[in-house]
Parts: C-alpha cells; structure tokens; sequence
C-alpha cells in the first residue's frame, strides 16, 4: 500500500490565483512515488475563492475543503489543515505561488529517508521589499536571542510534518495564542532544512501589513520567552544606580537647588516611562493568558467536501 502526502493550502480571498496553483500543482503530485490529496482551508474568503474550491472538489475526491464558518487566520487555517489531513506526510504552503510546487519532490524524497520535520528556508525574497526584508531579519536576530530555542532564520510557513509529528501538533499545541513555525521548530525529530526562493505573488496581495506583522512578531516573541518578564528586575537595578548617580552629584554640589532640577526631572521621566513599559509588557502575557483560559475554539467548521 503506498504512502499519502498531505498538501495543506491556506486560503484566504485567492480567487485569482486558484486556478493556476491547482493546475501548477496537481501534475506534479501526479507524478510523485505517493499517493495524494490536496487540502484547501478557505478562512473566510469573501471573494469567489469558496465557488472555485467547490469545483476543484466536484472534479477531483483527492481534493478536500474545509471551510471555516469566518475568518480565523493563517495559522488556525494551517492547523485546521493539520488535523483534518490523513497522509503518511504533511506539507503546508500558501495558495500564492510563492511556495514553489517543485520542491514536493524532494519533501517526498526526505520523508521517505525518515525526516520528521522538513522546514523551507527562503533563499531570496524580492517581492517582499526592502523594509520587510529587514525587518524580518530584525526578527529572527531578536527571537533567537531571547528565546531558549534556535529557530532557523527565513524560515517560513511552507513546511513539511510526517504522521508522528503533525500528531503532537494535533495533541499538545493547542494554545490559542500560536506560532506555528516555532512549534515546527521546536518539537524535535530528524529534522532537515531545504532552500528556496520565494516567487512573486501570481495574484492579488499580500495578506500581512506591517502592523499584522508587528502584532505577529510580538505574539511570537511572548510564546517563546519569558525574559521580558524580567526586565523589570533589570529596570529596577539600572534605576537604583541611576538614582546613586543622582545622589552622589546631587551631594556634591549643593550650592543651590535648580542646580539639580533639570536631572530629577529627567530620572523621573525616564523611571515612569520604564515602568509604563513593564506594565505593559506584563499587560500583554495576561492577555495571553485570559485567551487561554477562555478556551473558544481556534476554529470553526461549517463546511467539508470530500472528507
């Protein structure tokens, strides 16, 4: 009996590019060793996208939908993928053509030699722009300094899972704050990286602005470290020296009290504005926690074809 892999395709308003992803994809599975199934995850498109996967499903059984009830996001929209997905191996890409086609062969070829985990690390990127470019970068550089674990830099969400490692997704990361390609990263097995490079988009735009993006970094960021929690006993360590400084001068030049108005001024700015930050920052690992007890469910289904 021949193996299964599992292609997880995120939708979200890719009525144009539809079309040409299915027929770029679907001869390119065909002519793999395994058997095969496409599964589109449609998060709440209001364009047509919904109408021409029903079509792909109509023509094809090994086509399977699964449409959310609203828009959930990307990453619910992967695990939704995820857990609905019966291959032997699991590649999750977006619907955009940015994830080339042609690199499920070599997944296959890697599955097949025992790989857990295969993680697709962008080689270039020219249609993301400068600004993204960097600040993408900026964010690896900064995560791998704070967290406890080492993510592989310009990894995306074009991955591969086999079966024993899409299940310990199924089972235990189930937070509702995620980071998907961190718990990729993060759960261990044989795990093998492959380069690419990133195509232009054959249709529509990118779904992540910057503040969707800066809102990303940040969630990521709180999943992976505590050490923001502990600025505050550095803030508190650097003003207590801080306020020695001010002591020792102020001592040292007591020949009027304006002399020293100015830097009493400033410390107190400088305190507060600190302060304003821990209390922030200690805001944000709350949130996390009341989705968390909250429990709601990461998404919901309203529609299956072919499942």
């Amino acid at each position: 009996m021949s193996k299964k892999l599992s292609v997880v395709v995120s939708v979200y308003n890719e009525e144009a590019a539809l079309p040409l992803f299915y027929q770029t994809t679907k001869p390119i599975l065909e002519a793999l060793p395994w058997d095969w199934e496409i599964l589109f995850v449609n998060d709440g498109s209001v364009d047509g996208s919904l109408t021409c996967l029903r079509e792909f499903a109509a023509r094809e059984s090994r086509v399977k939908l699964v449409s959310f009830s609203r828009n959930f996001g990307h990453e619910a929209a992967m695990l939704a993928g995820i857990d609905h997905a019966s291959g032997d191996g699991i590649v999750c890409m977006d619907a955009d053509l940015q994830h080339p086609p042609e690199c499920l062969p070599e997944i296959v070829a890697k599955l097949e030699e025992g790989c857990g985990v295969i993680s697709m690390v962008r080689t270039r990127n020219a249609s993301a722009g400068l600004l993204k470019n960097i600040t993408s970068a900026g964010f690896y550089w900064v995560i791998n300094r704070l967290a406890e674990i080492h993510l592989e830099p310009n990894a995306s969400d074009f991955f591969a899972l086999s079966r024993q490692a899409a299940d310990v997704l199924r089972m235990h990361y189930r937070e509702k704050v995620r980071f998907l390609r961190g718990y990729v990263q993060n759960i261990g097995f044989h795990r093998v990286t492959i380069e690419y490079e990133a195509r232009d988009r054959v249709a529509g735009e990118s779904k992540y602005s910057l503040r969707k993006l800066f809102a990303f970094s940040m969630n990521a960021i709180l999943c992976f470290s505590n050490l923001p929690l502990r600025l505050g006993i550095f803030a508190g360590i650097f003003a207590a020296l801080c306020g020695v400084a001010v002591m020792i001068y102020t001592l040292c030049t007591r020949g009027g009290a304006p002399s020293g108005y100015a830097t009493i001024v400033i410390v107190n700015c400088f305190m507060f504005a600190m302060l304003f930050v821990i209390v922030g920052i200690i805001g944000e690992y709350i949130a996390i926690l009341f989705s968390e007890l909250k429990d709601r469910p990461l998404y919901i289904v309203e529609e299956k074809e072919n499942l």
